[in-house]
């Protein structure tokens, strides 16, 4: 009976209550299965820094560092949203964990579902077939880059800078996904201006001398943006540096037609995190309002990411099943809305 310590961060606004139901989903996957999911809770984001400060308190750390894997909920609250002096702040968190836990990967997949295509904002024939996987990576470019202000304060910098060693472990990743999936892979950046986006260029184009059975695409990132509302169901997966990646996730999550759909993981060490793309809403917290399928989802690419795939695949069958039951949370059925708890319920049913 293979036994699982996960580390769960619920972090802050919604967080607990949709991470609470893909527990419950877990918890059947290890009774149908036989198998044991350890949990240790622990806190992150606001919630932490009310309790300790710090937005990564070194206990959350050192439980992470020695877990199989990490469900995390959300982090985020507006009275830091809403000052901009604040010095600590709960996303530092998020981005100090990435870094100490070596999380240079993040890996957003986007899928359309047919009995939701009157969610979408584009029109149910461009959404046809949309199944794509946004690989970014996480912990280089110009978020991480030397920062600062000059001339008294008048002029702000931020630098973009990459390695051969950062391009190459992402691109990699990215061929190792695109030949799981159907082949082929697309290289966003934005090489006829960027210095640091023609390494990555001539980085791809040697790694597909190794990868020949890929089919591999170049495209600048302002084309990218607009194919992704033109045509989305063109790409399979999507390489991109930190910062394009960020915009061009968030732009791919609208397809879907919620937010509350879209699972992601951060990998690149044996510990993966693994989270729901949406933010924590605090605005809808213990209302029971809460799409919790993302959530649910992220635990499914967290049994991919301990190898237990079967056990993926059936939750996200359970989770198409009650979708194609026409029943869902308010963002999903605002007419035959259910709360977050018995959207898991009927979820754990199916399962």
């Amino acid at each position: 009976m293979p036994n699982f310590n996960i580390a769960v961060l619920d972090g802050d606004g919604i967080g607990p209550e949709v991470i609470a139901e893909a527990i419950k989903v877990l918890d059947v996957v290890a009774d149908k299965f036989g198998h044991t999911f350890a949990y240790t809770k622990a806190p992150v984001g606001a919630v932490a820094i009310d309790q300790t400060g710090d937005p990564l308190p070194e206990y959350t750390l050192s439980l992470c560092k020695k877990s199989d894997a990490l469900l995390f909920g959300a982090i985020g609250h507006p009275r830091f949203d809403n000052d901009p002096s604040a010095k600590v702040r709960p996303e530092q968190g998020l981005l100090r964990l990435r870094k100490e836990l070596g999380l240079f990967a993040n890996l957003r997949p986007v899928a359309s579902y047919d009995e939701l295509a009157d969610l979408s904002p584009l029109r149910p024939e461009r959404m046809k077939g949309v199944d794509m996987l946004i690989v970014r990576e996480l912990t280089g470019g110009i978020y991480f880059g030397e920062k600062g202000r000059k001339d008294n304060g008048n002029t702000a910098f931020d630098t973009c800078t990459y390695t051969r060693m950062e391009i190459e472990r992402i691109v990699k990743m990215g061929f190792v996904e695109a030949r799981a999936r159907r082949g082929k892979l697309t290289l966003v950046d934005k090489a006829n201006v960027m210095e640091s986006s023609r390494l990555w260029r001539e980085i791809t184009r040697e790694l597909a001398q190794e990868n020949e059975d890929v089919e591999l695409n170049f495209m600048f990132v302002d084309n990218a943006a607009m194919q992704l509302i033109l045509n989305p169901a063109q790409f399979d997966v999507i390489v991109t540096s930190n910062m394009f990646g960020d915009i061009l996730s968030d732009a791919s999550s609208v397809l879907a037609g919620s937010l509350g759909l879209l699972p992601s993981s951060s990998i690149g060490s044996t510990v993966g995190m693994f989270e729901p793309i949406h933010g924590s809403w605090p605005e809808g917290a213990g209302q029971d309002r809460a799409n919790p399928v993302a959530a649910i989802l992220s635990a499914a690419m967290m049994l991919d990411h301990l190898e237990l795939r079967e056990e993926a695949s059936a939750i996200r069958g359970a989770v198409n099943k009650v979708l194609g039951q026409g029943v869902g949370t308010e963002d999903l059925r605002p007419t035959t809305k259910v709360g977050t708890r018995e959207f898991g319920d009927r979820i754990a049913a199916a399962l």
